[in-house]
């Protein structure tokens, strides 16, 4: 893990300068990844990056490898272009995005602090910061940056947020006032505080201008809805989804409000076999979440179980949902 140092180094750009251990992660030497070398003597370091909330280490080393090639490549891109324009923070916002690609979450947070310090203006930091603090569970951290950032873009027009890889048609889905609220209100709900969590994602749907958006944040919202008891307003929600919506991206939510709806099957979503044919982790806990909603939660706590089981995919959010449903003791 990389060391913030006090001592800076003056350099061009709207900070004060840039810190030491910046500087050298820029570099490339920090944190773990093919491109590190230790010096003498210097212990290998540890690859832990959080630990879950039923008190398990989890380690870079779990995580599914298979991207990383393409990730390390486009890192040292970023690297390369944060080094050549240390005044412009969007290369600086890559390296960071890249890192977090890699399941380095300790260097990646450690890039946007020090980019919200360098360029306090820019909320774009904070909010890549709160969503990695998301993923190491650091619930009420996360809520204090996305709330500064929400503070720094609140009543200013709105920007796409373009994705790390695209998707089939290249079409980004997302707004930096989305992402902002939407993992805003995804920390309040697995902190369990559903008025806040039910705030920040009504005022998602609202402001939705594509199916994508809005199916991903009403999916959380009815949770929430029916987690509240407000039935009424849950079945509202689901009135304005149907199965003709031009999904670009976020099938498992839309696929998953049917289900609530009465449109899909368990079957039609996870196949025959239930568990064992499980297709992601966001599929599972929101098969999970609707067994407990409608009254079986023997059945809900199985399926929880097992997508704790497949740690591989520890920073997904449907496997933070699991492990926080577990660890309240819920069912």
């Amino acid at each position: 893990m990389c060391r913030t140092i006090s001592v800076t180094q003056a350099g061009p750009g709207p900070s004060r300068g840039w810190t030491v251990a910046l500087i050298a992660l820029l570099a490339g030497g920090c944190g773990p990844g093919p491109e590190r070398g230790n010096a003498p003597g210097e212990p290998e370091p540890s690859d832990a990056q959080a630990v879950s909330l039923l008190g398990e280490s989890l380690t870079r080393s779990m995580l599914d490898s298979g991207s990383w090639p393409l990730q390390d490549s486009l890192l040292a891109e970023a690297r390369a272009g944060a080094l050549e324009s240390p005044e412009d923070p969007e290369p600086l916002i890559w390296v960071g995005r890249r890192l977090g690609y890699l399941g380095r979450y300790d260097e990646a947070m450690e890039v946007f602090g020090d980019g919200a310090l360098r360029f306090p203006g820019d909320a774009r930091f904070l909010r890549h910061r709160g969503h990695r603090r998301i993923s190491v569970r650091d619930f009420g951290g996360a809520i204090e940056d996305l709330s500064v950032a929400w503070s720094l873009v609140e009543g200013q027009p709105d920007q796409v947020e373009p994705d790390g890889l695209p998707n089939a048609l290249g079409i980004p889905t997302s707004t930096l006032h989305s992402n902002i609220r939407y993992h805003l209100g995804l920390a309040h709900y697995l902190l369990g505080d559903w008025e806040e969590a039910r705030a920040a994602y009504q005022a998602d749907v609202d402001a939705a201008v594509n199916p994508d958006m809005r199916v991903a944040s009403s999916y959380w919202l009815y949770l929430i809805l029916r987690r509240m008891g407000d039935d009424v307003a849950a079945g509202s929600l689901l009135g304005s989804i149907d199965a003709e919506m031009a999904i670009i991206e976020n099938t498992a939510y839309h696929q998953l409000l049917l289900l609530f709806k009465g449109d899909l099957s368990e079957e039609d979503l996870l196949g025959a076999g239930g568990e064992a044919t499980l297709q992601g982790t966001s599929t599972a806990y929101g098969v999970g979440a609707w067994h407990l909603l409608e009254g079986r939660p023997e059945r809900a706590r199985t399926v929880f179980q097992a997508i704790v089981s497949e740690r591989s995919q520890w920073p997904a959010f449907g496997y933070i949902a699991a492990e926080a449903e577990l660890a309240r003791g819920t069912p």
